[in-house]
């Protein structure tokens, strides 16, 4: 019961902390989420609609999971699990915090942002997209089930597909500053 109580706590200062930037930003006149939206190739939107489903549909499957818990795994190894996912939490937040204005969720149609190499961006081109797959991954570790795995591994997949996605983004946007910054830091860890 702890881990399960654990475990709900870290996702909700995760979702808590997005919901928040997302609302700062909105009062700021910034647009946050604007997966799917715009003027944008047919590829690139259909990655950004998938993200955006799962991204609503993973967190029901997570809760589902952690209620009831189906296998019986040693109480170690859920913790392990949990350390992961808080430790994603700090990733994410971390990036978002050092992205400031220029944080979104989807690519923008106009160069509504700044390049971001600064902080955890030394370590990480996408920190915040560490930190989801950190959070989901712990979770599916300390409370596994198939339809758990499923959901997460579609997740992670898709995140890679918008991370590339993201990449073409900055290099027509950034041009050679974000090629030398590719050179210098990896594309997760």
């Amino acid at each position: 019961m702890i881990t399960q109580i654990a475990t709900l706590a870290v996702m909700a200062v995760f979702y808590i902390a997005y919901f928040t930037k997302a609302l700062q930003q909105r009062k700021q006149g910034v647009s946050t989420m604007i997966l799917g939206e715009g003027n944008k190739p047919q590829s690139e939107k259909n990655i950004e609609i998938c993200l955006k489903i799962l991204s609503f549909t993973l967190p029901v499957v997570e809760i589902i999971s952690i209620y009831w818990n189906l296998m019986d795994l040693p109480f170690w190894w859920q913790w392990i699990g949990i350390g992961v996912a808080a430790l994603g939490v700090v990733f994410f937040c971390a990036g978002m915090l050092t992205m400031k204005d220029s944080w979104r969720a989807g690519i923008p149609e106009k160069k509504e942002t700044t390049l971001v190499t600064n902080g955890i961006y030394r370590v990480s081109r996408n920190p915040a997209f560490v930190g989801f797959d950190m959070l989901y991954l712990g979770i599916l570790a300390a409370f596994p089930n198939a339809w758990h795995a499923c959901f997460v591994a579609a997740t992670i997949y898709i995140f890679h597909r918008q991370i590339l996605n993201e990449e073409n983004y900055l290099i027509r946007t950034f041009g050679e500053e974000y090629i030398q910054y590719k050179k210098r830091v990896r594309r997760y860890l």
